[in-house]
């Protein structure tokens, strides 16, 4: 009896301790009836007891943006979902197997995570909007200066010339960056992948300047469904980023290929390489691996964020493989709902 009533003891201490968790926590059966939830689960979810012990979760939830997550079987977490039981906030919600064929329902309120990411944005654009106008007058009074009348200010003014320059590229790469974090979705357009290629080609060896060899491999046969000004600052981002991070008499490789569920552009190099530490990471604005060596080669560090935003629009994805001293590929993965043959109708 001592056993049994420290056992109920522990049990009631779990469950009053589940109850006044600030997520909601709901714990289904293998029916896929509601067994018992928490307080937050009331607030967040429009629960209520005793009434909805043994309902259905996904009749519950029927008219919710939970509903056809549920059941597609939610498999992956859904993010940014309107709560049903509070209209104004969003809830990141995941489902994890539970004892024996159980399973939980877990939801969290990010409403103020999405609130602090939108101040972000929005401090950012700002920003960046407001060091246009002074940027643009300081570098153009610098250009109105010829060296050759001050030659004692030369090497000054070069150097101020190539800052302020950098300083507009890092202006234009954040309000990029701001408005495709804005964006859900793309107007599709065909996008030539043959004329995109050789175009990327072309700013590749004009960045090079004759220090690389550089060759392009495309036998996919086929153009993409996407917005072309956002598709080509992507690509030709790779291809000059592996420009910049080759040293002369490296070799850059283009490639667009067919894979077996849809198309994959690849740029690879001989380059510096990168420690697997840091391939994470690559992606976060700013994140760089060497200071000096990219503020050397006029990198901004916001290059492959541009990238993975773009490709999120185009529902690709970014995978990269590098290792120190042997050179780093970069690979975007087309689905085939993106594929069109070329110069003919639609494949997906």
């Amino acid at each position: 009896m001592t056993r049994s009533r420290r056992i109920a003891s522990n049990l009631r201490d779990l469950r009053n301790a589940a109850s006044q968790l600030p997520d909601a926590v709901v714990l289904i059966d293998q029916q896929q009836q509601i067994r018992w939830f928490n307080h937050a689960a009331e607030a967040l979810l429009g629960l209520r007891r005793p009434q909805d012990r043994g309902v259905l979760l996904q009749q519950r939830m029927a008219g919710s943006e939970l509903a056809p997550w549920l059941r597609d079987g939610a498999h992956e977490p859904l993010n940014d979902a309107t709560a049903p039981g509070q209209a104004d906030s969003q809830l990141n919600v995941s489902m994890l197997p539970f004892g024996d064929h159980e399973q939980l329902l877990l939801a969290r309120d990010i409403s103020h995570l999405n609130r602090l990411e939108q101040i972000r944005r929005d401090f950012v654009a700002n920003v960046s909007h407001e060091l246009r106008t002074p940027l643009t007058v300081i570098h153009g009074y610098l250009e109105l200066i010829d060296p050759e009348d001050v030659p004692e200010l030369a090497p000054v003014l070069s150097e101020m010339r190539a800052q302020s320059k950098r300083m507009g590229q890092i202006v234009e790469d954040l309000l990029t960056l701001s408005r495709l974090e804005t964006q859900h979705q793309v107007a599709d357009e065909r996008v030539p992948m043959a004329s995109l290629l050789a175009t990327v080609r072309k700013e590749a060896e004009a960045l090079s300047q004759g220090r690389h060899r550089i060759l392009l491999e495309s036998t996919a046969e086929a153009d993409l469904l996407g917005s072309p000004k956002d598709l080509h600052s992507a690509l030709s981002n790779l291809v000059s980023n592996a420009v910049r991070y080759t040293p002369a008499g490296g070799s850059i490789t283009i490639r667009w290929q067919r894979e077996a569920d849809g198309a994959v552009y690849s740029v690879s190099d001989t380059g510096f390489g990168i420690p697997a530490t840091h391939l994470a990471r690559l992606t976060e604005r700013f994140y760089r691996i060497s200071s000096s060596r990219s503020r050397d080669s006029g990198g901004t560090g916001l290059g492959l964020s541009i990238v993975k935003h773009v490709l999120n629009l185009h529902q690709a994805q970014l995978q990269i493989e590098s290792a120190p001293g042997v050179g780093s590929t970069f690979a975007c993965h087309f689905g085939h709902a993106r594929l069109l043959t070329a110069g003919g109708s639609d494949e997906g």
